[in-house]
């Protein structure tokens, strides 16, 4: 699904040779990425972690911001990124899925290692047929509170839909300072294969001038309790980015930034060559984001192919080893 060289077609990458352009007053949004990778690497704690793998680590570094405006997609450059699976895991929360063998069935297989029967029963969750990873992350956008059974019950109308009442927040009261969707259900963490590292996103809405027509600015923050530089960041930066945007184009306003705080930042002590490797590398200019068709009215309308991501032009990719 992703080309480098063809032309513009539904659902694909669409590349050109377009190289990276400095703003005099900000550097490419991606040195923030690599900067922190690098000072975690050279000043970093070394810790034992819960994969047996070892870290290295620092707390609440600063906070990377992300420029959404004009359609920009921080899609990392310094190596090239697996949008298919970035997509389908998006959509797969937007729809509430906790079945991680629909991911699998796409080729999409980032959380098999959390699905399997082996890491099932290692979390005292042997009883649940493989795949199935509790209540994650989005059961808790669509049904909060909700008593989690499997995952293949039907829990419509069951629990709070907080991604839609952030929708409906966006689009009513734009000012409200609760526009806000938690991961973070300590009551279910037992029930989950894995908790949430990425727990908590704050909208905000920047008005216009009055009496003029420009559209309302979306911006989000997000909040990361452990945070894989190497591979998970990455997805998170570009997943997150992708929800602004769909969640923008239906509630009338334009992405304007994503922010994001995190909590444990840690490179993965196999992950240290591999990303020496990146760190050699110059950014280049991140994609724009465009839609395949005009009807996309409500959260649940988007499919794969909706996507059309023009001018990812990433250096080549780089192998890591995902812990789990």
């Amino acid at each position: 699904m992703e080309n480098n060289t063809a032309p513009a077609t539904n659902g694909r990458v669409v590349a050109n040779d377009t190289q990276l352009t400095h703003h005099v007053d900000r550097p490419h949004d991606e040195y923030q990425y690599l900067d922190l990778i690098r000072r975690v690497i050279n000043t970093g704690d070394i810790r034992p972690d819960r994969t047996g793998t070892g870290t290295i680590a620092l707390f609440a570094p600063q906070n990377l911001r992300f420029s959404l405006a004009d359609s920009t997609l921080p899609l990392l450059t310094t190596k090239r990124t697996f949008l298919r699976g970035i997509i389908e895991e998006l959509l797969w929360f937007v729809h509430g899925c906790t079945d991680s063998t629909i991911l699998s069935q796409k080729g999409v297989k980032i959380w098999d290692g959390n699905g399997s029967k082996s890491f099932l029963e290692g979390r005292g969750l042997g009883h649940r047929r493989e795949g199935d990873l509790g209540p994650v992350y989005g059961f808790q956008w669509r049904h909060f509170g909700a008593e989690y059974k499997d995952c293949d019950g039907d829990y419509t109308g069951q629990g709070v839909d907080q991604l839609r009442e952030c929708i409906q927040k966006i689009k009513e009261n734009p000012t409200d300072r609760r526009i806000i969707m938690s991961a973070w259900n300590p009551k279910d963490i037992p029930l989950m294969a894995l908790p949430p590292c990425h727990l908590l996103c704050q909208f905000y809405v920047h008005l216009p001038p009055p009496d003029s027509n420009q559209k309302p600015k979306l911006s989000c923050l997000m909040y990361q309790r452990s945070a894989d530089l190497g591979l998970g960041i990455p997805f998170n930066i570009a997943s997150y980015a992708l929800l602004t945007h769909m969640i923008a184009r239906v509630t009338d306003t334009e992405a304007h930034e994503l922010i994001i705080q995190l909590g444990d930042a840690h490179v993965y002590r196999d992950h240290v060559d591999a990303l020496k490797t990146q760190l050699e590398r110059e950014p280049r200019a991140f994609p724009k984001l465009r839609w395949n068709r005009e009807e996309i009215n409500d959260i649940e309308d988007f499919v794969y192919n909706d996507f059309l991501v023009e001018g990812y032009n990433p250096h080549p990719s780089i192998a890591m080893k995902m812990s789990v």
